[in-house]
This record gives structure tokens, sequence and C-alpha cells, in this order.
């Protein structure tokens, strides 16, 4: 390893030189910063500023950048050298933007300053350069699991972009239940009449292209590995193992409709003139736009009622408790099937709220012209018999009604083929939202069936879909390379399936091209670090491996923490985690942070000068304390805010240390947790939050006051909360008192 260069560079564009003494900041990056170069410039990121540095790298051997100017989420494009490590003092957006420009303030602006450009140094000083991980795959093979709507487009589009694609389909044809559709909805302008399903040509397509392997009757029966070096046993239902490998894994495995027998007072399973959407789509196939005909006596269907939410939106815990999404518009587009066939057939919608995303009201409208009939009710029960009795009460004249008709519908809803819930204790299922609870499929089977030590498939959420990122990236699963997309990730129809697919399906591919160069995935995509521990220091108490959200960590024969770097995503939970601080990264450690922790001046109790900490997530409470900067929100002076990967990474060393070197208070700002999380690495922001809650009673034991360490959950959105949940500690401090900790 050679030895450390650190080359410290201070701007004095975007106002810097005029707010601040710049070269002043030189002198500290030189003598408390021990930066072997240290030079200032007018505008660093312009060519000539860029220029200075690189000959500095060339000529002097510089090695560690610091970079004292912007915000490290700006300008990453000019100051992106290779082989060096870089770090960013923030004197913009974190110093003269947040700071008022008076005479009064100028001192502890430039204390401020200095204390940032010493972090810097400090950071700089204890980091490595990252290399690439020499295990990493280089396979770029996606494989695609279900031959559904959604495997189908996945499979197509990642062959469209020059890939080799494998196609798992458990069945003997390709469609999934699209393919069983008579039509489906319409995904274009004037969005009037039902439109062929065009699984046909999309079969043909697959069929046709030479990059495309496709496997039918066939399961996968074990997943191993990593991005980039995934080996897959794919079993044949006549018998007979394929081993394949593959660079990363797209689950399209669909869904099951809820079982209608489950409804019985809706006359599910009492009348076989009471079907689900599915089975109407049955009738209507044979039917082939002719008469349909009820399957009790044969008799063309002279009036049809189609019953919404059924077994749906369900706050009882006996059914789905969510909305499936596309029931309306299907019952909308089966009613058609009657009015096109023959105009005078009674048809009835009865719902109690009308939803059609992605066409506006312009399908519904157009049933409307055709003489289709919504009646906004609540249907209580369907009584069988020669003429189905359709009892309900009628929510716009508040009375009892029944409709009779030939034939019932009931919209069930989706159930996602997702697999075993790991989660559940022994791996069972869970009571509502899991195939064989909900859908009536019998004994619950895995579909990826990963050798994972946390467990056969991927995480699911409450209602037993794929766990997923709705918000910043939501293919992504806890599963580093394998994603999701189509039904088994939500609720969706047949074109919000083809537009999820090709989502899931550019994200396999940079999952594959990231793994081939060593990096990591989304959203540290292109970081060549990735986790070292020393093993002589590790006391095997495992809590790396069961709080890492990734099942990236597994164990060896010794027990000891056995590291998957393919499929690490970097967040450093696991080095938050580590109570002996033996696990770093090349970039990010325990002394990088702790290092810069100690690097702050932290003035004696006279000056009446207090430090804040603030451990900021560099994903959503970073940007939002940028964003309240760039719209001037001023918070407090004495605060110095410390960018972490992840609220996971933090180790709790960092906090005891700062509050016995003198720092007054202590603020953790990372993502929303629970069941809505925006945490960027799922468990992360959770992770923090429970070991913080044990934070009082090492406060007490310090004697000092609990107020003194706050963790706060922060979107990227809180501009204005940021900034003031720093100035209500200031606030805090100024109450309570300085901490008798300092020197």
């Amino acid at each position: 390893m050679a030895d450390i260069k650190i080359g410290a560079y201070v701007c004095k564009g975007c106002g810097l030189g005029e707010r601040l003494d710049i070269a002043q900041l030189v002198t500290v990056a030189k003598r408390e910063g021990k930066a072997q170069v240290a030079r200032e410039h007018d505008f660093l990121c312009n060519g000539a500023g860029v220029a200075m540095i690189r000959e500095d790298i060339e000529k002097e051997g510089i090695n560690h950048v610091v970079i004292a100017a912007c915000s490290r989420r700006a300008k990453t494009d000019a100051f992106g050298f290779d082989n060096v490590a870089i770090s960013r003092a923030n004197l913009r957006e974190g110093v003269i933007w947040v700071q008022p420009d008076t005479e009064q303030t100028k001192e502890i602006t430039q204390e401020m300053a200095a204390d940032y450009v010493r972090m810097g140094c400090a950071e700089a000083g204890r980091m490595q350069v990252a290399v690439t991980n020499p295990a990493h795959g280089s396979n770029k093979r996606i494989l695609v699991v279900g031959g559904g709507i959604s495997g189908m487009t996945s499979a197509v589009e990642a062959a469209k972009a020059g890939y080799e694609v494998l196609l798992v389909e458990k069945s003997g044809v390709l469609g999934g239940w699209v393919g069983r559709l008579y039509r489906r909805m319409p995904s274009h302008e004037p969005y009037s009449d039902p439109m062929e399903t065009g699984v046909p040509e999309l079969a043909k397509a697959i069929e046709s292209n030479k990059r495309i392997k496709v496997y039918l009757n066939s399961v996968i029966s074990r997943t191993s590995g990593a991005p980039g070096q995934f080996s897959v046993d794919i079993s044949k239902e006549s018998g007979g193992t394929t081993t394949e490998n593959v660079g990363a894994v797209i689950m399209a495995s669909g869904f099951e409709p809820y079982d209608l027998n489950k409804l019985p007072e809706l006359g599910g399973g009492k009348s076989p003139d009471v079907v689900d959407q599915a089975g109407l789509e049955a009738l209507a196939r044979t039917a082939s736009g002719g008469a349909i005909k009820r399957p009790s006596d044969g008799k063309e269907v002279k009036s049809v009622a189609f019953v919404q939410c059924a077994g749906q939106r369900d706050d009882s815990g006996k059914h789905l408790a969510y909305c499936s999404g596309h029931c309306c518009n299907t019952s909308i587009k089966q009613a058609m099937y009657f009015k096109d066939a023959n105009p005078g057939v009674d048809t009835v919608v009865i719902y109690t709220d009308l939803r059609t995303p992605g066409n506006g009201e312009d399908f519904y409208r157009s049933a409307q012209r055709k003489g289709v009939i919504f009646t906004k009710g609540k249907v209580s029960e369907v009584v069988p018999g020669t003429d189905l009795q359709v009892k309900f009460k009628d929510l716009i004249l508040n009375e009892d009604a029944v409709a009779k008709a030939d034939l019932v519908v009931l919209a069930t809803g989706m159930v996602a083929n997702s697999g075993v819930d790991i989660d559940a204790a022994g791996g069972a299922p869970n009571v509502e939202g899991q195939p064989e609870a909900a859908a009536g499929n019998g004994k619950q089977v895995s579909v990826l069936n990963l050798t994972y030590r946390q467990g056969k498939d991927l995480p699911l959420l409450k209602h037993g879909f794929n766990d997923s990122h709705f918000i910043c990236f939501p293919y992504e699963t806890r599963r580093t390379g394998i994603y999701s997309c189509g039904p088994v990730r939500r609720p969706m129809d047949a074109q919000q399936a083809i537009e999820d697919a090709t989502g899931a399906a550019l994200k396999a591919i940079q999952a594959a091209e990231n793994a081939a160069l060593g990096r990591a995935a989304h959203p540290r995509s292109g970081d060549l670090s990735y986790p070292a521990f020393r093993r002589e220091g590790c006391t095997q108490c495992k809590r790396c491996t069961v709080e890492c959200p990734f099942g990236a960590i597994d164990e060896d024969e010794q027990r000891y923490p056995q590291f998957n770097e393919s499929r690490c995503r970097r967040c450093g939970t696991c080095m938050g985690a580590c109570p002996v601080r033996v696990i770093s990264f090349e970039n990010y450690s325990v002394d990088t942070v702790g290092y810069q922790i100690k690097a702050v001046d932290v003035p004696d109790q006279f000056s009446e000068k207090p430090r804040i900490l603030v451990l900021a997530c560099e994903n959503d409470a970073y940007p939002a304390l940028d964003m309240a900067a760039m719209n001037k929100i001023q918070y407090s002076a004495f605060a110095r805010v410390v960018p972490v990967r992840c609220l996971g990474s933090v180790n709790t060393i960092w906090i005891n240390d700062a509050l016995t070197a003198g720092y007054d208070g202590v603020i953790l700002m990372g993502c929303q947790k629970g069941e809505n999380y925006q945490c960027h690495f799922v468990k992360g922001s959770e992770m923090a939050h429970y070991r913080m809650s044990k934070i009082d009673d090492t406060l007490k034991g310090m004697s000092l006051e609990v107020e003194r360490v706050r963790t706060c959950e922060v979107a990227i959105t809180d501009i204005q909360r940021a900034p003031s949940i720093i100035n209500e500690m200031a606030e805090t401090i100024q109450k309570i008192g300085l901490s008798p900790m300092k020197f």
C-alpha cells in the first residue's frame, strides 16, 4: 500500500472567497490537516482548477484529495479522479449558504469552515483507494422466472438490448393469465373497446429470438451465488435438471385469483353460475365473440351482474385487505363482451368505488355509451337459484335492493405467487395474502429456492407481495441482483405489468454490468469498495450476519462471518452493528467518521460555543440539508454535519466518542422506517433506531441528559424541517447547559 499523500484544494468560487478567509483555510489544511499540498483556486470545478489537481496527482504523487468547496453531491463528474481517494469538505451548502452574511457572524462562520477542512483532511487520511473486488463474476445472462406477460416482456426487452436470456415457465405454454384472456383493456387512445392480448405475437417473437432460451414445464430448484455469478438448477417436470449460470434474475411469477370458494355468502362455490373474472374470461373465449352461455344449463346469458371488491378491501381480516387495481377496468371490459355480442343483455356493475387507472374515465364512458349500468352499492348476499338474486345496499338511494341475474361475476382480486414467507415462523405462510391461504392453492411452493441463510425466497410485504422500495427504486428487492416485476410485486393490469417488466429488465442489466466491473448495485452504483473484517478481533456475535438487510453475510465452517462482496450494497449496516469495530470498507470505516468527529475544534466550557454533531444519511437527510441551503434556510453555526451511507452504519462508538470529547448534542438523521419505509437500504434506519433506543443508559452513566442525543426520521423533502431539528437541539442545549464533559 502506497504512502498516503494528501492534497487539499480550497475553492474561492460561488461566493466562498467573499465570505471566508481562504488563505487561513489553506493554512489549516497544511498545519492541522497534515496535507502535503494545499492550494486555493478561483473556481476549482472549471478546466483550470481540475487541471491543477490532476497535475498534482501526476507530478506530486497526490493520492488522497480533499475538495473544500461545494457539497459532495455537486460536481461529481468534475472531481471524479481515478485511483484517488476523495473527501469533500462542504463549505458552500454546509457553511456560507446556511449562515447570515453579517460582521457579527463572520468569526463563527470561519470557525465552521475551518472545522470542515479539518474534517475533510481527517477523513482523507483514514481512507484507502477502493479497488475492485477480485472475486466478482462477469456473467451477463439474464434469468427470467415466469412466462406470463411480465416475464415475456422482460425477456424480449433484455434481448433487444443485446443480452442472452433464460426464460423459465412452470406450465407448458407461455402467456400466463393474460394468455387466458379473451381480450384485455385498451392501452391507448381512444380507450373505447377491449383489445387483443398480443400474447401470441409476443410468444412468437420469443420463439424466433436466438438470444432467448425457453424452458417450459420447468421450475427453479436451486439458486445460489451472487450478481454476475448466480448458479441456478432448472428442473423439468419430466425429470432431469440443468444447471445454468446467469448474472441477474428477474422474478415474474405472477399471481393467482383469490379463491371464490371463500365467499359462500356471495354464491362462491354454491352455484356454477357465480364465477370469478378468470372464469368469465374462459366463457368469453369459448363464445369467441358470440353469445356467452351460462355454465349451469348452457343457455344464453340475458342478464349479468358484476360484484366489485369481492373479498377485497376487507377490514374484517378474513379476506384481502387491499385493492387489486385492475378489477374495475376488468369488469368494464367484461361487461362490454356482453354488450358487443348483444346490446340487449342487461349488464350492471355494482361498486363501492370505481377505479380506472391508466385510461381516465374514457373506458368507463365508452361502457356507459354501450348501455352498461353502474350502480353504487354494497353487496351483502348472492342467493343461488335459477335466477340469481344479488342483494345489496344502494348507496345512492340509501335503501336495500335486489338485482336478478342469469350470471354473477365476482371481482375477487390478485394474490401474489411470491413463494415462501421467510419471515413467518418456520417459513410458514401468512394467514392473509399468501397463495395457499388466500387463493386456495394448497402447499406453498418456493419460486427461487435460494440457498441464502435467510430463506428460500424474497422477503415479503405484509400482504404477501415481494418487498420492494416503491418510492425510490421499485424493482429492487433485498437480494442484490434479483428483481421482481408484475403482479408479484404489486397488483396491476397487463399494461402496467408490461411497463413494470421493462423497468425490471433495465435494472437487471445494470446489475449484471456493475457486477462484471466489481461495482456495487444501486443506490451506491459504481462504488468499488467492499467490506473487510479483522478475523482475529471477531467475537462471533453474529450481529452482522443477522442485521445485514441483503443476505450478503453467511458464516464459514468456524462460524466466522463470510462476506459475499458481490451481494453487498455497501450500506455499512454490518459496520454499525459490530461491537468490536472489526468491519470496514476501504473508503468508509469507523475511523473515517471517527476521526472527522475528533478533528472538530470543541471549545472549552467558558467559550459558550456548543458543538452539535449531526450524522446525516446521505440519501435523504443530507440532500434535505443541501436543498435547505439552496433556499437559504439557516441553522445553527454550532452544528457539524457528517454524511453517513445509511443510519444503519452508525456505530455507537461514534456517539460515545463525541460525548466524551465534549460535544453538547448529537443528532442522527435517517430515512423513514417501518411499514412505509423510505430507507434506501430497507432496514438500516430501523436498526439505527433500535440501537439508539438503548443509548439512554449510556447517557445516564455519563451523568448526561437524555435530551442530548436525538434520532429523527427525515425525508428528502423535509427542507424546512431538517434545519429546524438542528435549531431545536441548539435551543435544548441552551436550556440544559453545555456538556460537563468539556475539557
